[in-house]
């Protein structure tokens, strides 16, 4: 089945293709400058320091519904081996096997395709098996440090979790600005609570993945209008599962991550910040949340800590 003919009018209004030039690979991230991190800095006055990141543990979020994504497995290759010799120090080694996108992470930009491109127009068949994505893999993104902003969407509406049928709309984002005092500005990452997070906390990944609230096909433009660098927020499928328009599966996704070039994150734990932003009577902050600069990577896993 097609994208409908309104998908392809909101693409061409949010579209970012050439706007930093045929060559560039990294979209919205342009749009943290050095200002930006100045004035970000600034935010900082008690050095509270939060961590956004889930645990990585083998019975994490995923439940087997996202074919291959599986979550952490860890294993100890070397436990107290005396590697020179008997008497010499010993050490302990770990490897992990896991999906890049199986826990609190940034989608890349190729992440989603459609239409046989990815951003900036590239055609989607650059990304081959053997060295995936030739193009803003998710190694581009570098040391990504900006100002944060938490849209407490639930908290705005007065419950501890969006009910799991309930898009995030353009009026759900503004209202939660004016809940929290702050007003979205260009170079922001924008994270979105719907408290969804709650039941992956308690332990129920089924509920937590489906049925799940989550952003509107309504937002990007949006997002596009405040020239935000990237978003995350506190959910499995980023917008809201199932969708809210009959068959048509992840157009966020395409929106943000192919027409706009815009990062976004999954999965990330805004409980506690949710909390100390609502005690501090500020919802902007310091953000740093590079991920893993794996080479070729259509996402990475990433521990992002805000700084109050």
């Amino acid at each position: 089945m097609s994208l409908p003919a309104a998908f392809h009018e909101i693409a061409k209004r949010v579209n970012n293709w050439g706007r930093w030039g045929a060559d560039d690979e990294r979209g919205t991230l342009n749009l943290i400058t050095d200002a930006v991190v100045r004035e970000a800095v600034a935010t900082v006055r008690t050095g509270r320091r939060i961590p956004l990141a889930l645990p990585l543990r083998q019975d994490g979020v995923q439940s087997g519904r996202i074919p291959g994504r599986v979550n952490p497995l860890h294993t100890m290759v070397q436990i107290n081996q005396e590697i020179f010799g008997p008497g010499t120090v010993a050490t302990s080694d770990d490897v992990v096997t896991m999906g890049l996108q199986a826990a609190t992470h940034w989608d890349a930009l190729p992440h989603a395709s459609h239409g046989g491109r990815i951003y900036n127009g590239r055609p989607a068949d650059t990304i081959t098996a053997h060295a995936g994505a030739r193009f803003s893999s998710i190694a581009t993104t570098g040391a990504l440090v900006s100002r944060g902003v938490l849209l407490d969407v639930a908290r705005a509406r007065g419950v501890d979790r969006l009910p799991g049928d309930h898009a995030v709309t353009p009026e759900d984002l503004a209202a939660a600005e004016e809940f929290g005092g702050v007003r979205v500005r260009a170079g922001d990452i924008v994270l979105v609570r719907t408290g969804q997070i709650r039941l992956a906390r308690a332990g129920d990944r089924h509920g937590y993945g489906h049925p799940s609230p989550g952003l509107s096909v309504r937002t990007p433009e949006w997002f596009h209008a405040r020239d935000v660098a990237a978003v995350a927020n506190d959910t499995l499928t980023f917008e809201i599962f199932p969708p809210e328009i009959e068959d048509l599966w992840l157009p966020v996704h395409a929106l943000h991550l192919v027409e706009m070039g815009m990062l976004q994150g999954q999965n990330w734990d805004l409980e506690e910040l949710s909390t100390a932003c609502a005690d501090a009577g500020r919802h902007a902050f310091l953000l740093t949340a590079a991920p893993e600069p794996f080479t070729g990577a259509t996402g990475s896993p990433v521990a992002p800590v805000a700084l109050l």
